[in-house]
């Protein structure tokens, strides 16, 4: 006998910019969301009944409506709209997710309504919604960083198969995928604790460390970074890091007669080493479903 597992459905990535018109100083919030739903969702799959069923369409045409109706603050503040919605407008709904990425625009000179596409990381979160509490995860993708020096990587183990020179000075380079969990519920927040301050908070502190933290390894850096995104940000519990090394390798400019002090490199695009790991609050609340 098979049986039915968890599920959900949602309309994924959704573009949506709103533009806000005060005078001739004009405002951009560019976003990609996605939508998930679950609940009482057994008969359309067991037999195709669809009266339990908010169209993924539906979902799509209420980020729109919202944008319209509510405007964009933060991002948080905006999931969370979004998902409180789809569970206490729909008895069959149980469970909402609801992922934001925004896309940043800066000004174009002086003119209040011209704008370029920053080089800014992606900024994200995700918020969860089961009727009574919220969780929420934010965070940030593409924060490419470098370091010229500073860096080192020796002693590690070896086999038959090493061949990586061990190093006392290297470029360290990546791309920070970061994400971090509000230990509170976001409706028990103290309001002087913004979002944005502390997303600016969290992503200060994960630069300074970068910058600041004399390299051993990559996964020392990993976690010197996650540990002063705690000590910068009271209200998170928990700090996930992706960093892919991007390598960078001295070019042998030997067989040409010259010499290269640590000077020309060639910047490897695959494959490359990825370290991953977490940084929590000893006394870290459970997670719930806050990093499904």
């Amino acid at each position: 006998m098979a049986v039915l597992g968890p599920n959900r459905y949602g309309k994924a990535e959704t573009r949506v910019v709103r533009v806000t018109r005060h005078g001739d100083a004009h405002r951009i919030k560019d976003l990609t969301v996605g939508t998930a739903l679950s609940g009482d969702m057994a008969e359309v799959h067991l037999s195709g009944d669809n009266s339990a069923v908010l169209p993924t369409d539906t979902q799509k045409n209420t980020v729109f409506a919202f944008a319209n109706k509510h405007g964009v603050g933060a991002i948080e503040d905006f999931a969370l709209l979004l998902a409180r919605h789809f569970v206490d407008s729909q008895p069959a709904i149980h469970h909402a997710r609801v992922e934001v990425e925004e896309h940043a625009w800066e000004r174009n000179g002086a003119f209040g309504h011209s704008f370029v596409r920053s080089g800014r990381e992606v900024r994200t979160c995700v918020a969860h919604y089961d009727g009574t509490r919220s969780w929420m995860v934010s965070g940030l993708r593409d924060l490419v960083v470098l370091n010229t020096t500073n860096s080192e990587f020796w002693g590690f183990a070896k086999d038959e198969f090493t061949t990586l020179p061990e190093t006392r000075d290297r470029v360290l380079a990546t791309a920070v995928d970061a994400a971090w969990r509000h230990g509170e519920p976001p409706q028990d927040r103290d309001p002087s604790q913004d979002w944005d301050k502390t997303y600016e908070n969290a992503r200060g502190a994960l630069l300074e460390a970068f910058a600041d933290t004399y390299s051993l390894s990559l996964q020392q850096t990993l976690y010197a970074m996650g540990t002063r995104v705690l000590a910068a940000c009271p209200g998170v519990c928990e700090v996930r890091l992706s960093l892919p090394n991007k390598h960078h390798f001295l070019v042998d400019l030997t067989p040409f007669g010259l010499d290269n002090d640590g000077e020309v490199f060639f910047a490897a695009d695959r494959p490359y080493g990825l370290i991953e790991g977490t940084v929590l609050r000893e006394d870290a609340p459970g997670a719930g479903p806050a990093w499904e």
